[in-house]
């Protein structure tokens, strides 16, 4: 009894000594944005014209949903759209006919358009640069690819994005 006792008090020792749960403040100190709000500079949908490919979109969702699109005339009739979010409800759907090889594409042309706009736009540069080393997060409850989705398992390719370039643009 003794022998057990002993070794029960060390394992009691070493549990208090050992911290049983560290928090991972990652997700707690991220920054969170929705591609969605207008008035957010992360945001694909916010009042940021690009200028891109020689032609000017009104905003970089403008920009994604048009290259999306395998129709021309689908996409064109997108363009005079000047609301991003219904430029995105239109192109979503998955009966839509989207390019053969959007699947590869998609993020070549988000990182292409988000980049143009940091450079156009010192907000936007300054907004991801105040970001510092956090986690981006957008914060999507229902797109798993390009938010993290409604258990926080989702890709979160945008905010992925978004610190690639934030990588480059402080690195210059």
């Amino acid at each position: 009894m003794g022998c057990l006792a002993r070794y029960d008090a060390a394992l009691f020792s070493s549990f208090l000594v050992t911290p049983v749960f560290q928090p991972d403040l990652t997700m707690e100190n991220a920054v969170r944005f929705s591609r969605f709000d207008r008035n957010a500079p992360l945001a694909t949908c916010s009042a940021h014209p690009i200028v891109l490919e020689d032609r000017h979109w009104p905003s970089c969702e403008h920009y994604f949903c048009y290259h999306v699109l395998r129709s021309e005339s689908k996409a064109e009739a997108l363009m005079a759209q000047s609301d991003p979010l219904e430029v995105h409800a239109q192109t979503r759907p998955w009966y839509r006919r989207k390019k053969k090889n959007w699947k590869t594409l998609r993020n070549v042309l988000m990182t292409r358009a988000l980049y143009t706009k940091v450079q156009m736009y010192e907000d936007v540069r300054e907004a991801l640069l105040e970001t510092g080393d956090n986690l981006i997060i957008e914060s999507s409850l229902y797109d798993y690819y390009w938010g993290i989705g409604r258990d926080a398992r989702g890709l979160n390719q945008l905010g992925r994005i978004w610190m690639e370039i934030r990588s480059k643009v402080s690195a210059s």
